[in-house]
């Protein structure tokens, strides 16, 4: 097929204005302009400003109870997460099998689906002796997250031990140092370094993963936001108040990604 001889050649964006174009600052202001031309045209932007600014303190409530939870099953899976990932390399061929199972169904299972899982299987109370204890939504939610967070913590414990070269663990034997010496004076410490960014992007996953717990009743930021929407009624705020979920989601994650990304230099570096 002949070109046609008329057609301007396509040049590549400079860099600079791709690096512009891929902000994250720069997609969130074009974001807010989108919504407040359309307030605008609706010629009701103060009315929803006004009810965002009622809705606010229950909106930063239910975004304590999102950290919360991420918090919590973060704490569990890390510490599951480190067993599991020392069992996976046990020198016992059962251990390291179950290891592996835990891992890789956990890996592989959708979060909702674990979510209703804890939330369903566990009951409602647990009965103590002559006590009746209740168990709480919120806290099936945190078990539902701590599964999966669990098995992606053993992955990465695993692949940071494996990524110590053995010639350290041979030069600290030549040493006269102990197995235990070893694993807590040289292993150890590098394995936390390596850990580390990994763990982050997956506590910043697991956060966003939070907003799954209104759909198993939990009173958090997300069902904030639809009680405030069917409450004001209005298709304006409707649109602001979930948008200021979007911008709460992003302010507490996104300082997390970029202190990630320093950290994945500073490594690299070293």
């Amino acid at each position: 097929m002949a070109s046609n001889p008329l057609a301007l050649p396509s040049r590549p964006a400079p860099p600079s204005v791709r690096h512009a174009l891929a902000s994250p600052w720069v997609l969130a202001a074009l974001c807010v302009l989108a919504v407040v031309g359309f307030w605008n045209a609706t010629g009701s932007t103060p009315a929803a400003f006004r009810n965002l600014w009622t809705w606010s303190p229950a909106l930063l409530r239910g975004m304590w109870a999102n950290i919360e939870i991420s918090v919590l099953a973060m704490a569990l899976g890390t510490l599951a997460g480190l067993v599991i990932g020392a069992l996976s390399l046990s020198t016992h061929r059962g251990i390291r099998y179950l290891a592996r199972l835990w891992v890789q169904a956990f890996r592989n299972a959708p979060i909702l689906v674990l979510v209703y899982f804890t939330t369903y299987v566990f009951p409602f109370e647990l009965h103590i002796g002559q006590w009746t204890v209740p168990f709480p939504d919120w806290i099936k939610v945190v078990l539902g997250l701590a599964l999966p967070a669990s098995a992606n913590v053993a992955e990465i414990f695993r692949g940071a031990i494996q990524s110590i070269p053995s010639a350290q663990w041979e030069a600290a034997q030549s040493l006269a140092f102990r197995r235990s010496q070893i694993f807590r004076l040289i292993v150890l410490p590098q394995c936390l370094r390596r850990m580390l960014p990994p763990w982050m992007n997956l506590y910043a996953s697991i956060t966003m993963s939070t907003s799954l717990a209104s759909l198993v009743g939990v009173h958090d930021v997300v069902d904030t936001a639809q009680v405030a929407s069917n409450t004001v009624a209005r298709t304006d705020f409707t649109v602001l108040v979930y948008f200021t979920l979007l911008a709460l989601f992003f302010a507490y994650c996104y300082p997390i990604a970029r202190a990630t990304r320093a950290l994945e230099r500073r490594h690299d570096r070293h």
